[in-house]
């Protein structure tokens, strides 16, 4: 961000717009159902199912290192549950204490699901060198982007703060964005998902994010210096 941005106020008054709502619902619910799904696969056995499909391939895929998954998609499932209270204005302006101490969980909790993501990146990679790149790259930046807003509120620059945020928030939708790329190359039929599942991350996590930002420069408004 620019000196000059640093320094001003930006109002971001897109919070209302219940088709955005509405997308970020399902995306989030998407990133729910695969963590719990991901979590029951692992933990109760039978879970997974016998006959031969891409749900199971990929199970397969992750059964080898149940601790670093488990370690990695349970944090995530609170994670993604609780992030969208923080950008309900309501909860905000009327349970101030409230919203503090989930951003604290919330910065905590995203921290710990980027660093395991690192960590899986190099060591079960579907994918392979793509996308241990793609996630590689996307976790960096979440980590950053996460530091950058809690800077920002302990700064009490609450707009930049906010909208570090909410970028922070479209990379943590990319892996849900994610899942119905992959679904569309498996109805293809035409890759192994060890060639486009790197892909898939790119796209995936390259379009949540690119949403995120083209949705503060449809809502952010310049304010005078001050107010």
């Amino acid at each position: 961000m620019s000196d000059l941005a640093s320094k001003s106020t930006f109002t971001n008054d897109g919070s209302r717009h219940p088709l955005v709502w509405a997308v970020i619902g399902f995306l989030t619910l998407i990133g729910i159902v695969v963590a719990a799904r991901r979590f029951s696969v692992l933990m109760i056995p039978g879970t997974s199912s016998s006959a031969p499909n891409p749900a199971k391939a990929l199970d397969a895929n992750f059964a080898p290192h149940r601790g670093l998954t488990l370690a990695h998609i349970v944090p995530a499932f609170f994670y993604i549950s609780l992030l969208p209270l923080q950008f309900i204005n309501r909860l905000r302006t009327r349970y101030p204490r409230l919203h503090r101490w989930n951003g604290r969980v919330l910065v905590t909790l995203g921290a710990y699901v980027a660093f395991t993501a690192l960590v899986m990146s190099f060591t079960m990679a579907v994918g392979g060198a793509n996308e241990t790149a793609a996630t590689t790259l996307y976790a960096l930046l979440l980590l950053l982007f996460l530091y950058k807003g809690l800077r920002a509120a302990l700064a009490r620059r609450f707009a930049e703060h906010r909208e570090w945020m909410i970028r922070a928030y479209g990379v943590t939708l990319g892996i849900a964005v994610t899942r119905p790329i992959v679904g569309a190359f498996f109805a293809a039929r035409r890759l192994q998902p060890q060639q486009f599942f790197g892909t898939a991350f790119w796209l995936g996590f390259t379009i949540s994010l690119l949403a995120a930002e083209g949705w503060l420069i449809r809502t952010r408004r310049p304010t005078a210096f001050g107010e």
